[in-house]
């Protein structure tokens, strides 16, 4: 399988806020070492797709998380070991392994769309068809769901932000110490 993994930019259609390279995530600390947002190349293929469809309907995409190395996997495993929301770290993750993607929507001037909870809302409220958020944020949901699912991608139930490709467990799960220099598109 090939483990070329690819850098995803700013561009007018994608807006990434890599929350695990900030303070600005559930830990309150950085997981990251680097700013970069990767996917694997075939991921990043489906993602400009998305972006795409969304830029055909007035919306961006805004990136929270590509690639999660499997070091850094481990520590949000530490942190929060609830397998209901973070997979443990010898499963590997389909983040840790360059095939899914943490995102929302955002209209023009560069605002989320309403969600109904944050990135990273570890409760049932983050479940796809949960009935206990706002109907605009239900369609909202549902807008995501139906352009990644055009694009090409699965999503996870517990979790309206992500998405990864359907056959995830066949890609390796990579870690920084072992990753090939990154290709940038």
């Amino acid at each position: 399988m090939n483990q070329k993994l690819v850098k995803v930019t700013n561009n007018a259609n994608i807006i990434i806020d890599l929350r695990y390279a900030t303070t600005n995530n559930f830990t309150c600390m950085k997981i990251y070492s680097r700013e970069e947002c990767y996917l694997h190349c075939l991921a990043y293929e489906h993602l400009m797709i998305a972006a795409e469809l969304a830029q055909k309907i007035d919306y961006k995409l805004k990136i929270f998380d590509g690639f999660r190395p499997g070091e850094s996997q481990e520590k949000l495993w530490e942190y929060f070991p609830n397998p209901d929301f973070i997979v443990p770290p010898k499963k590997g993750s389909p983040h840790s392994r360059g095939v899914a993607v943490d995102l929302t929507l955002v209209d023009k001037k560069n605002n989320e769309l309403e969600m109904g909870t944050d990135f990273d809302e570890f409760s049932t409220l983050s479940f796809h068809g949960t009935k206990d958020i706002s109907e605009t944020a239900f369609k909202n949901r549902n807008l995501l769901l139906g352009i990644m699912s055009s694009a090409g991608w699965d999503f996870f139930r517990n979790e309206w932000w992500h998405y990864q490709l359907f056959n995830s467990k066949n890609f390796p799960i990579l870690f920084d110490s072992d990753l090939p220099e990154p290709l940038t598109i």
